[in-house]
């Protein structure tokens, strides 16, 4: 049996041959009564030829007419910024899918070139008449945020419109749009969580076409960390070789000369950061960075061949994404579903510091955690809201409540509850029970 593969490249150019069909056919004359299917429509980042990236309003309308135009496409609005513009998802695939596969584009307004990708993704994989592809969505929920940060994206900055940083605001949720990613990764529970972002080189250090990093948080179950970085090692770097692109770890500087990681600079454990997140809530996790700055003197004169680079990097990248996904569905359901029930059995440490590369310092360790932890009036009134949002259990207690450590999410309860923890919500009362 030929193997199924649901691959961009291959999408790419069905669609392709799909517009190039509508296009002679418009042309050739036929009776009147004769009508055809509508080509798929093309963002404006593919009909400027890569020289200006999708505007907004153009965005929106691409968006419409996929959902439109494609029985398979589904658009809604899971949240709205400060600035009113919607922050909106996109489901391709099987409803009741036992796989899962949530794309984050464009958390950071400045980095175009993840939503580029996500545009075009949404629209092959709504369009597609491949077969092995089809299948691959028959069995896959793909789910796609085109645009994480839509204030951020029409102001060209890294920030929302308040200027927070969104990559950092999944424990303390103060923002519209870490929120809206909150409440759908709490209700969609997606199994691999793929996010798409953009960096600047420093050569000869850090200069690849590509960086990636799986959930280094300690947190994460081991199974889901493991699955995290095969995806990474096996699947999404092979793909983007293949192709033509360097890629190597993110935040890790390398010798020019040996490749051997010299230094770290960023691509910590830190709880707050969407990949990190991922891997304590029981997804698997992947963080993917394009390179912006120009490869050659011809990148260099013509700024539509960067762009067209950065995105087609980012495409050949997910063809990886969605192999690993196919081929090893068996094992991320199990990852992410045992995880999600190891907290019932409330056993084990938490940690509150260190990484996959790091080890946790004494003090950083909770090595008997309490049962749970007290909220009086003030403090369950003040993160009620964002203790929902991530999916924790609270039980009203008088006028307070109680946290137990015993339900899915018990390794998430210190980090957002206990003193210690870096980014708390409060300082809540370890309960002795």
């Amino acid at each position: 049996m030929t193997r199924p593969r649901a691959t961009t490249s291959r999408i790419r150019g069905l669609v392709l041959a799909i517009t190039a069909t509508a296009l002679v056919t418009s042309l050739a004359a036929v009776p009147a009564q004769a009508t055809t299917s509508p080509a798929p429509p093309r963002t404006g980042f593919e009909t400027n030829g890569g020289a200006d990236w999708t505007s907004q309003p153009q965005e929106q309308q691409f968006l419409k007419a996929v959902d439109r135009g494609s029985e398979r496409a589904t658009l809604t609005t899971i949240g709205t910024t400060k600035q009113d513009r919607p922050v909106q998802l996109v489901r391709i695939g099987a409803r009741q899918a036992a796989t899962t596969v949530l794309l984050v584009c464009s958390q950071h307004g400045d980095e175009p070139s993840g939503r580029e990708a996500c545009l075009t993704t949404v629209r092959d994989l709504a369009y597609t008449k491949d077969r092995d592809t089809l299948r691959f969505l028959a069995r896959t929920s793909v789910l796609v945020v085109p645009t994480a940060n839509p204030d951020g994206r029409a102001a060209d900055t890294r920030g929302n419109s308040d200027g927070v940083d969104i990559n950092r605001d999944h424990i303390a949720l103060k923002t519209a749009e870490g929120r809206a990613l909150a409440a759908l990764i709490r209700d969609q529970r997606p199994d691999v969580i793929y996010d798409l972002h953009e960096y600047g080189a420093t050569p000869p250090y850090y200069d690849k076409d590509l960086f990636d990093l799986w959930p280094r948080n300690l947190n994460t179950a081991t199974a889901v960390h493991d699955e995290s970085e095969a995806l990474s090692e096996r699947y999404v770097r092979p793909a983007a070789r293949a192709a033509g692109h360097s890629i190597g770890t993110y935040g890790i500087w390398t010798d020019p000369v040996t490749d051997e990681p010299i230094r770290q600079t960023a691509g910590d454990g830190q709880e707050r950061i969407l990949r990190n997140a991922a891997g304590v809530k029981h997804s698997l996790g992947l963080l993917i960075e394009s390179r912006v700055n120009a490869l050659t003197d011809a990148e260099e004169a013509d700024p539509a061949l960067n762009h067209r680079r950065r995105v087609a990097s980012q495409l050949d990248s997910l063809e990886g994404l969605f192999t690993f996904t196919d081929e090893r569905r068996g094992a991320i359901v199990s990852a992410t579903a045992t995880a999600r029930l190891a907290g019932l059995k409330d056993r084990g440490p938490v940690y509150l510091g260190g990484a996959d590369n790091e080890p946790a310092a004494p003090e950083q360790i909770i090595e008997n955690p309490p049962c749970g932890y007290r909220l009086d009036a003030a403090q369950y009134a003040d993160v009620k809201d964002e203790l929902a949002l991530h999916g924790v259990l609270s039980l009203p207690l008088g006028k307070g409540a109680f946290v137990p450590l015993r339900q899915s999410q018990r390794n998430l309860v210190p980090l957002l509850l206990d003193e210690r923890a870096a980014y708390h919500l409060t300082a809540a009362a370890p309960a002795d029970c």
